[in-house]
């Protein structure tokens, strides 16, 4: 598990201990850049990684310019991870690190009310399991619609298995990609 481009490209980045969390593939997660690119929201933008684990996604972001980033977990061990590949990076004044459950706060409000531009969200697969609108995963995306800026999009990874609804409140998926035997979908606002 490495950084795969900009700043920071080919530092590998310390893995979590046992197997609580699901890192992405350096393949898949280029696969994602790539589509990112062509909506241009990276390079001076915000970032949110919910679910983060070590910080992957919003790592890679923040090496390939995007302003900041905002890493949520509830799980203390791999957040001590998280910080350890941050400053690894020497990114602490880019990141800001939340201990919490995604779920309850989303991307929790910036201080200065700039919107995210991006936000990954990757829960462990059992919690993504239920996607109807009043489910956790549902409800969170409706969450996130306020958190969001006009013209960003959420990513969402989940089991292929999973069928997301086709809309969240303001949100619908624009979307979606398999790789192997998970899905990422990609959610932007309605127009």
């Amino acid at each position: 598990m490495r950084i795969i481009a900009g700043a920071k490209r080919g530092m590998k980045l310390l893995p979590p201990d046992g197997d609580a969390t699901r890192p992405i593939i350096d393949r898949v997660k280029e696969s994602i850049f790539d589509v990112l690119y062509k909506y241009n929201l990276i390079e001076g933008r915000c970032v949110a990684d919910l679910f983060c684990g070590t910080g992957s996604f919003g790592l890679e972001a923040v090496s390939r310019g995007a302003k900041d980033a905002l890493f949520v977990d509830a799980d203390k061990g791999v957040i001590e991870i998280l910080k350890k590949n941050i400053a690894k990076a020497g990114f602490g004044s880019q990141s800001r690190v939340v201990c919490a459950n995604a779920f309850a706060i989303g991307a929790s409000n910036r201080s200065d009310d700039e919107k995210f531009s991006l936000i990954f969200v990757d829960p462990p697969y059992v919690m993504s399991a239920e996607t109807g609108e009043k489910s956790q995963l549902g409800g969170l995306l409706t969450l996130l619609s306020g958190q969001m800026a006009v013209d960003g999009l959420v990513i969402v990874r989940t089991e292929k298995r999973i069928n997301l609804l086709d809309n969240y409140g303001d949100l619908r998926i624009i979307d979606k990609r398999i790789w192997g035997q998970m899905a990422v979908n990609f959610l932007a606002f309605k127009k």
